[in-house]
This record gives structure tokens, sequence and C-alpha cells, in this order.
């Protein structure tokens, strides 16, 4: 061992011995929290900037590459978002703003044209509008001028007529117009979008490939525009944002924050809305990811950002690691022995909704299969991985518990596990 190598070795072991020795503070667990988010929404907002560059692409030279391409994008832009939504349930801001970019199951008959007689919600009259082929819409009693297809045009057409399954805007609306309708129900198979349909002139398919095109790049730019101002939200560099608001309350109360915003997206939301009533239904059409048949990748995702929260860890989209103070640390000054069993949880509910990644990796059963009436296995597949999310948001219940949150009550959404 050579003395510079001996020397930093010491040096290390100084630091790490220095850092066991100081106690974790509820707020530098808050502090911490806060960059979290911040890297997870600029990540979201990086790979949504990709997303936009292939779009353009396919815009500029429709073709099978391009469009192929477009997505692979929107696929690795889910990647950071879906972890980011573990902020959305304890933090207003965030959930008031996510429905512009998230909101599902939509009625995509009110974005392009659909196969005859397809499901939609009951009495919408939005459901077959179809904003791209019609420079005029109505519904109900409002007439749309929709000459032009911009993004404050599709902001404010989303929930159109009264109807949530109205959705104009945001990863869904971006993911139908390259995907297509998924025809295939519980059989395998995604949407199956020809590329021609964004190409000019005489070998466009499906008409008004112009506006189709101006739908995509106002959905993309409309998309960019929300997630710069998320990220600026929570940024440490911005004056009188949220970020700001959070760390001058109270550090309890940021921790409550975190802990329900986890056991929230945990047991109603992933557990309940994403699976339980899908599977109870064996509807595809309550699917999060329906035309691409990606669902099993946005609930894993989901799920890794609970982890992420309470660990303090985040893998960027650059491959690097984010690690700081974190709720496990508090539980473990508390109670080691409590601290091992949480974890253990945890880390057996991300490896349980993970069997439903290696489930359309490895077998290509996806999730819309799985969920079929007749396939017995899959149901089992997503009923544990329901479990391990229902006994994870005990856990974390009973972390808040041991760190002084009491009467927690994460949101069930009002299922029933």
């Amino acid at each position: 061992m050579n003395k510079t190598f001996t020397l930093s070795f010491l040096a290390a072991s100084v630091m790490v011995a220095g850092s066991a020795q100081a106690a974790t503070t509820k707020q530098a667990v808050v502090n911490h929290y806060a960059d979290l988010a911040f890297h997870v929404y600029h990540d979201a907002h990086t790979t949504a900037q990709h997303l936009d560059q292939a779009i353009d692409a396919l815009i500029a030279t429709p073709s099978e590459k391009t469009l192929a391409e477009a997505k692979a994008a929107w696929k690795l832009a889910r990647i950071p978002y879906q972890q980011s939504e573990v902020f959305r349930f304890g933090n207003a801001i965030v959930d008031d703003w996510e429905g512009q970019l998230n909101a599902w199951p939509l009625d995509e008959g009110l974005i392009d044209y659909v196969a005859k007689g397809y499901h939609h919600e009951l009495g919408n009259e939005g459901a077959t509008a179809n904003i791209i082929a019609n420079p005029k819409i109505q519904v109900a009693n409002v007439t749309i001028n929709a000459t032009e297809i911009t993004p404050e045009l599709l902001a404010n057409l989303n929930e159109i007529g009264g109807s949530e399954a109205n959705v104009a805007t945001g990863y869904h609306a971006i993911e139908f117009l390259l995907w297509g309708q998924d025809l295939h129900g519980t059989d395998a198979g995604a949407g199956e979008r020809a590329y021609t349909d964004f190409v000019s002139g005489e070998g466009c398919t499906h008409g008004n490939c112009d506006r189709r095109r101006a739908y995509l790049k106002a959905a993309s730019d409309l998309l960019l525009t929300d997630l710069d101002w998320m990220t600026k939200q929570w940024s440490a560099t911005e004056k009188d944002n949220y970020r700001a608001e959070l760390l001058a309350d109270s550090p309890d109360n940021g921790l409550r924050k975190m802990l329900f915003g986890m056991g929230s997206l945990s047991l109603g939301e992933l557990a309940g809305e994403r699976m339980k009533v899908a599977l109870e239904a064996n509807s595809t059409e309550d699917e999060h990811d329906c035309f691409s048949d990606n669902t099993h990748n946005s609930h894993y995702y989901n799920e890794q950002g609970i982890y992420n929260v309470y660990t303090g860890s985040y893998k960027r989209a650059d491959g690097s690691m984010l690690k700081g103070p974190s709720l496990h640390d508090l539980v473990a000054e508390k109670d080691a022995n409590a601290a091992k069993e949480i974890q253990a949880e945890f880390d057996q509910a991300r490896a349980q909704v993970y069997t439903l990644v290696e489930s359309a990796e490895k077998n290509n059963q996806h999730f819309d299969q799985l969920i079929a009436a007749s396939n017995k296995a899959g149901h089992k597949l997503v009923n544990d991985a329901i479990i391990g999310l229902v006994k994870q948001t005990a856990e974390i219940e009973r972390a808040a518990g041991i760190i002084g949150v009491t009467n927690l009550n994460p949101d069930t959404a009002d299922h029933q596990f």
C-alpha cells in the first residue's frame, strides 16, 4: 500500500467515523427530500426534451425509424416522471398540477380517429369530438374554435363538458398519438399506429396528417413547459417557490408530507386505482399505459419512487446516484431492529412489483394479459404485488410512529384491502 493511498484511506475512515457519530436531523431529511424532488423533476424535464427532439424528427421525416425512436424516447421519459408521483399526494402544488401531465384513462376519440364502437365513458359528449379532424368542435353547449392547435387550446380542452375522461394533454395524449389504440384487448400486442399517419401529401393515412403533427408538437411543448415550471418549484436557486415554503415549515410537517405521500401512492393509488380496479374489472381501459403496453414499467417506477424517498436515494437519468439523510436513518437511530424489518418489507414490495416487469420482458405477458378473466396465474401475480404494497404501507405507518408522526392515515381512494 503506497503512502498516498494510506493517507486517503485514513482520511476516508475518519470521515465515515465522524458521520456515524452525527445524528440525522429531521430538517436534514426534509432538505434532502426537496433535493430528491428537484433532481427527479429535472430528469423528467431533460428526458422530455429528448422526447421533443424525437417528435421533431418524426414530424420532419415520418418513417418507421423515426416513429420507433419517438416511442423509445417516450418510454425513457416515463422513467423519472413515474418516480416523481411520490411527491404528489403529500404536496398540494404537485397534486393540483399533475392532471395536465398524467391524467388517465382518457377517451381517445376526443383527440383523433378511433375504431368503430370503441369503449368510452357513458354520456361523454366529447368522446367522439376528434379535434384533429375538426377545426371547430362542440361539446355539450360549448363550441370551440380549434383551427389552430396550440398548447393553450389543448390545456383548455381538458375535462371539457365536465368529463374527466376528456384528456387532451400530457404523457397519455402523446402516447396515444404515437401508438394509436390498442385493439388487442387482453391478447398480446400494443397500439399499431402507422408512421404514415404523419406523412404530408398523398401518402397521409386517415387524413388530417398536418393537424396530427401539430397536435403532437403542441402536446410536447406543453409537457416541457409544465415540467420546467415544476422543476423550478423545487430548485434551491429560485426565490419564493414551493421548496422555500416547504423548508420554512416545521420539519415534522415535512416528514408528514413525505410519509403521507409514500403511503397514499403505495395503497390507494398504486395498489388500488392502478392495479386493483383493472384486475377486478378485467379492464384494459383501466390500464395505466394502455396504448403502449408499458404499464409494468410505470407501476415499477412508481414503487421505485416510494423506495427512493424512504431510503434517501435516487438513480439519476445519467446513471449517477444521489444519496442523503433519509427516513430510514431516522428510524434506525430510534430502533435498529425495526429499521431492518421495515427495510426488508420495502425490498420485498419492490421485488414483488418487479415481477410484473419480468413477466412482460421475459414471458411477453404484459399487464393487460395478466388481468384477463381467464388468466389465473396472472391474477395471482398482480394480487401478490398488491399484497406487497399493502404490507409496505403498514410499514410506512410503522416508520411514521417510530419517528413521531402519528395518525398518518394514508389515502385508500376508498378501496378495501
